[in-house]
């Protein structure tokens, strides 16, 4: 089933254009990252998906709602978590999700029970649901947050930097906790951030937006191939020698090659016929390889180029 369908999205204030025509597709069980730097237009595709505000142009459709002509039925199949949890500090854990779920309009007692204790288990909260949120670490406040989000059961969730804040440890809880509702739950996750390495670790596509426009959109994998171009063997010896630099140098093309003392760094068009030829090469040439392997830009290089790239 596909969760979010956006066509053509566009939002302007005056004369800022916050969205420009952004289009793409998040699908059941998949994890579609927005991501941008600050003022990029994220909060605002958010924003306009939760039916929170409308666009100026363009539609969308969550669930197969329009959220234009439907927006009640959009907004109690979407959970959002914004960059602020906004939790009622005064209230414990528990007092929180009962409110809320009473907001989304869960009326019977027996099921905002069921559902609240379903939801704190699963985020590992329920020991400390009589505790007032005050006293509650920035981890468990953005779980919290996400139990919120989720209390009415929504196909679709909306996700507005959840890790922002957090220490180390807290964003690895956060970030396994995504993974489970998309892999487990099989929700459909928009998650909108400016931290590479949520991305890298948690989408299965992602659009590189920048001022409201997007620039990028595909799997990791392929937003690497676009900016890499050729991939790079690194090539690690126990020593290098001129015979196996020469003798390498005969089979790549001119300025290929490069490296430092005993790795060669080679780039190549094809890995597969080139990197068993490569191998035979150098062991042919007195070479002793300890390891052979493809180097990757990671996401946060293919994401500062294209920027840096718009900028120019």
């Amino acid at each position: 089933m596909l969760g979010i369908h956006a066509e053509e999205l566009q939002k302007t204030y005056g004369p800022i254009t916050a969205v420009d025509g952004l289009s793409f597709e998040v699908n059941d069980g998949e994890v579609f990252g927005l991501l941008g730097p600050n003022g990029a237009g994220k909060t605002t595709t958010i924003r306009i998906l939760a039916c929170l505000t409308s666009p100026t142009r363009g539609a969308a459709k969550v669930c197969g709602f329009d959220i234009a002509q439907d927006p009640a039925k959009v907004r109690e199949r979407v959970g959002i978590l914004t960059e602020n949890p906004c939790l009622y500090e005064r209230l414990t854990a528990y007092e929180n999700m009962d409110f809320f779920a009473k907001a989304y309009g869960v009326s019977d007692q027996a099921e905002r029970k069921r559902r609240i204790r379903q939801l704190l288990d699963f985020f590992e909260l329920w020991d400390r649901r009589a505790e007032k949120v005050a006293y509650l670490s920035k981890g468990m406040k953005q779980k919290l947050a996400m139990s919120r989000a989720l209390v009415h059961e929504p196909h679709v969730l909306l996700l507005d930097e959840p890790t922002a804040c957090l220490d180390p440890k807290s964003a690895k809880e956060v970030r396994d906790t995504i993974t489970k509702l998309s892999l487990r739950e099989k929700r459909a996750i928009l998650l909108c951030t400016h931290r590479l390495e949520d991305a890298e670790r948690l989408c299965n596509n992602a659009m590189i937006v920048n001022e409201g426009r997007s620039i990028a959109y595909g799997d990791p994998e392929s937003l690497r191939k676009k900016i890499a171009g050729q991939q790079i063997l690194e090539v690690v010896m126990r020593e290098r020698n001129p015979t196996v630099t020469e003798a390498v140098g005969h089979i790549v093309a001119e300025g290929a090659l490069k490296g430092d003392g005993a790795r060669l760094l080679v780039a190549v068009d094809d890995v597969d016929s080139t990197a068993p030829e490569l191998v035979r090469t150098i062991v042919h040439a007195g070479g002793l390889i300890l390891s052979v392997k493809i180097l990757k830009p990671s996401l946060e290089e293919v994401y500062l180029d294209f920027i840096n790239g718009v900028e120019e």
